[in-house]
């Protein structure tokens, strides 16, 4: 018993550093963002969520319509579980046939296919739309908003509070360009069949032919999304989206004073993003990065990795720069369980760390017999008198 407490006192430390390194890329100094005219805005990264560029981006907001965005997420939400469907008909309430603002123009007391009132919501910002759903869903807007704050609190939106499914303006109706960001992360990521939705720039409904008031769709060919709002508190918003070369950004802009600001702004940001920063996936989730020794299991490795898919973003030219080190804080030991933290990975830039990850058991290793574990013990002894045999190691990221 005294040798063994004493043996769990021991600390190993098994480090393994490693170079990531690449094609050359062109060296590129990134200057400050550009300027801006919106009251608040983010810059963000999709895949690794690295914040580009913001300013102002945690504060309270008039959002508009970009209210829609959740009010599309929880609708996406029900679609999903089955609870509704694409092809169900809605009843037109008066109450939904009556709403200010854009509108999708919804006749009272017909029946509306709950596809045609998403794109009314996507591309036309029909509140009238927007509400027609929100009753389907949850039988009176008042409830529905309710399923909007639930959400917004289970996708870490800290500064948002909703009070309507359209975006009218109310004291306690707000967001920040952050958490605006992150829901427009989540709605791309769950939901990327509806999200193509985004992208359409013309919906006709009873013969009424709209634009998407997006016109980043018509500027800039990678562009994909995702919600124009404007009221007389909010100003013009928008949140925007696209994709090149592999690298996902999503910008949102709020409060700027016309429609041509919003747009230009959000273009500069992403042309800011795109031209200055790149982005890689590092490892994959459940993939492992080391398999270091275990001790009395009846396995001899664990295999150790991320829990989830590991991206970074890197100013250009820098990602051959990165290093990473991987530490076992002590000498591994049965039983195992997967999912049991064993290790950090730490990414360095210029020394600089610039990300810290969990590693995780990727495999459960159970207690090996008592005769194998007697032998792993007088190993282990001699690995603490003699040293560790094991060597430093190279690993590859995902995508080279």
């Amino acid at each position: 018993m005294v040798l063994l407490k004493r043996l769990s006192s021991v600390t190993y430390a098994a480090s393994m550093v490693f170079c990531l390194c690449f094609s050359v890329l062109a060296e590129a100094r990134v200057p400050s963002p550009p300027q801006i005219e919106a009251k608040a805005y983010a810059l963000v990264d999709f895949h690794s969520g690295k914040v580009l560029a913001a300013r102002n981006e945690n504060e309270r907001m008039d959002l508009a319509s970009l209210t829609k965005i959740m009010t599309m997420y929880v609708v996406d939400q029900e679609i999903k579980s089955g609870r509704i469907h694409k092809e169900d008909n809605v009843q037109i309430s008066e109450n939904a046939w009556k709403a200010q603002g854009s509108r999708m123009f919804v006749e009272v007391n017909t029946t509306v296919p709950v596809a045609d009132l998403i794109k009314g919501i996507i591309i036309q910002s029909g509140n009238d739309a927007s509400i027609a759903l929100a009753e389907h869903v949850a039988g009176s807007e008042d409830a529905f908003v309710k399923l909007m704050n639930q959400t917004a609190e289970q996708l870490g939106m800290k500064n948002t509070h909703f009070m309507n499914a359209t975006g009218l303006p109310d004291p306690e109706h707000y967001s920040t360009a952050y958490d605006l960001a992150l829901l427009s992360k989540a709605i791309i990521r769950d939901f990327p069949e509806s999200y193509a939705n985004y992208s359409e720039k013309w919906f006709t409904y009873q013969g009424i032919k709209q634009p998407n008031r997006n016109r980043l769709l018509w500027r800039e060919n990678y562009v994909d999304g995702i919600k124009t709002g404007h009221s007389s508190t909010a100003g013009y918003c928008l949140a925007a989206s696209g994709e090149q070369n592999g690298m996902r950004l999503i910008s949102v802009v709020l409060g700027t004073e016309s429609d041509n600001a919003r747009t230009d702004d959000s273009q500069k940001l992403l042309r800011y993003g795109f031209r200055f920063f790149e982005t890689h996936e590092l490892f994959s989730a459940n993939k492992p990065i080391k398999e270091p020794r275990i001790w009395m299991g009846q396995a001899k490795k664990v295999p150790l990795g991320v829990a989830n898919t590991l991206y970074i973003t890197v100013p250009l030219g820098d990602y051959k720069k990165l290093q990473a080190q991987v530490t076992l804080d002590k000498a591994l030991t049965a039983p195992v369980k997967a999912g049991d933290e064993k290790g950090k990975l730490v990414v360095k830039l210029d020394q600089e760390i610039i990300l810290e990850q969990p590693l995780v058991a990727l495999d459960s290793v159970e207690k090996s017999g008592m005769f194998s574990r007697f032998s792993d013990y007088i190993s282990l002894k001699m690995h603490d008198w003699f040293g560790s045999e094991e060597a430093s190691e190279n690993a590859s990221p995902s995508n080279g």
